[in-house]
């Protein structure tokens, strides 16, 4: 995904930052515009981050490993308690945390939540207010929010605040140099060419499945998962079959859509992306295919790396 990788120096700077905040704030997309490389997908869809993402930047300055978190929600079932679950566990054995918060709306529960919980940490804490550029700044309630939940947990902790703009790039520049010097100095945790520790077949169906955020919406992405069965890779093409998972028949032929037009167009615009992230022709194979409850299905959970 990268031809010239940054080599690090011996006295550069190397750590892991923990990117958390609830759903829907840009989390994803703010990983993706810090590498100047897609390593998550986005949408507007709760739950689109399933698995923990490792997005790794290395430049002169030294190399920061990002874990990209599912967004905490409120949950109802067994996959959205997991995604919880692991979000909230990710703040464990980092170097600083990362707060991302919608700048442009009023404290929700989820955040009140967050702040508890890092007033608790020793850790660095970044706060980040995205969402900028749509020129509604809630930074006051936030801030006065944070002040209430510090002085009831008599927390020490003094949290940098930041205003950015995932989306656009507005005050990034200025968020990785924060970042950098919280940022302990010691040798690089990963080689200089990789960009992210992701799993190349769990990356595949994630494109797959944004593709399908995109054309789905409501709660119907909720009930999909993708599964890649198996990746046969010639020289000039690879060739991959993929099962959906939906959970009743009758959202197999919505997921199809009439006559198989929604499914080629996924197929259609996942191609085109994987060739663009892997520099090699993509053919997909993709069936629909019904497991009744699979959200509740503590292996199938296992199986997709939810659980």
């Amino acid at each position: 995904m990268t031809d010239t990788p940054e080599e690090v120096p011996a006295t550069g700077k190397a750590g892991i930052v923990s990117i958390v905040g609830r759903t829907n704030v840009g989390k994803s997309t703010l990983v993706n515009h810090l590498l100047g490389e897609k390593v998550s997908i986005v949408s507007d869809t709760v739950q689109t981050t399933r698995n923990l993402i490792r997005a790794i930047l290395t430049e002169p300055r030294g190399q920061i490993v990002f874990l990209d978190t599912p967004g905490v929600h409120k949950a109802t079932g067994e996959l959205g308690k997991n995604l919880n679950k692991t979000a909230r566990s990710a703040t464990e054995g980092v170097d600083a945390i990362l707060l991302v918060l919608d700048g442009s709306k009023k404290p929700e529960l989820e955040d009140d939540g967050w702040f508890r919980r890092i007033a608790r940490e020793e850790v660095p804490c970044i706060i980040a207010l995205n969402k900028s550029d749509l020129h509604s700044d809630r930074a006051p309630d936030y801030k006065t929010l944070w002040q209430e939940i510090k002085a009831e947990k008599e927390s020490t902790l003094e949290p940098i605040w930041a205003s950015v703009s995932a989306l656009h790039g507005d005050g990034m520049p200025a968020l990785l140099d924060t970042l950098f010097e919280t940022m302990p100095v010691g040798p690089a945790l990963f080689p200089d060419d990789i960009l992210t520790d992701y799993p190349r077949m769990l990356n595949m169906a994630d494109v797959i499945r944004e593709k399908l955020f995109f054309r789905l919406h409501d709660e119907l992405p909720h009930a999909i998962a993708v599964w890649i069965e198996n990746i046969d890779e010639q020289e000039k093409k690879w060739t991959v079959d993929a099962s959906i998972f939906v959970e009743r028949h009758s959202q197999k032929g919505i997921v199809i859509g009439e006559k198989g037009r929604l499914l080629k167009w996924v197929r259609e615009q996942a191609e085109k992306e994987l060739y663009e992230m892997y520099g090699v022709r993509f053919k997909l194979n993709l069936w629909v295919k019904v497991e009744k409850d699979w959200r509740k299905n503590f292996w199938m959970l296992k199986k997709f790396g939810y659980a």
